[in-house]
Parts: structure tokens; C-alpha cells; sequence
């Protein structure tokens, strides 16, 4: 019966060292593919989330004023499509 439990103990003990030594290969192929991934998109030349942001302000500022001169020149075009009235002489008294 002693000699079943020494099988036994044998194997735990392999199952045990594969398992360290799986886990440890699973950690180092985990850090390869992070670096690679890292790689791949700085090469991908990506904004930052601060640029991003700061382009948006400016883009939705810039959308604003192109709309407030639209409404500008609206203005302008409708004052000069009315007609002027201009002031009849009075015919000279006599």
C-alpha cells in the first residue's frame, strides 16, 4: 500500500511542476502579445484622448461661427434685397 502512495505522491508532484511551469509560459506569451499589440498601434500613428478632445472644441466652435456669419449674411442679403425708399423733392414753393 506504501507504494501507492509514493506513485501518487510522484505524481502530484509532476502535475504540481507542470502547472508552474504552464502558468509561467502563460505569463511570458501574455507579455509578448501585450509588447506586440503596444507596437502595432503606436506604428497605427493614433491621436491621444486630449487631442481628440481638443480638436472636437475647436471643430464645434468653428461650426458655431460658420453658422452665426451664415446668419449674418442672411441679414445683410434680405436688407439689400428691400428696395430704398428715397425722399421726393419737394416741388419749389413759388
Amino acid at each position: 500500500m506504501q507504494t501507492d502512495n509514493r506513485i501518487l505522491d510522484d505524481l502530484a508532484r509532476v502535475a504540481t511542476g507542470a502547472l508552474g511551469t504552464l502558468q509561467g509560459a502563460k505569463g511570458e506569451v501574455e507579455a509578448v502579445i501585450r509588447q506586440r499589440f503596444e507596437r502595432i498601434l503606436a506604428d497605427m500613428d493614433l491621436v491621444s484622448r486630449d487631442e481628440f478632445e481638443a480638436v472636437k472644441a475647436m471643430a464645434a466652435e468653428a461650426r458655431a461661427e460658420n453658422e452665426r456669419l451664415a446668419a449674418r449674411i442672411a441679414a445683410l442679403e434680405a436688407g439689400k434685397a428691400k428696395p430704398a425708399r428715397r425722399k421726393t423733392a419737394k416741388p419749389p414753393a413759388e
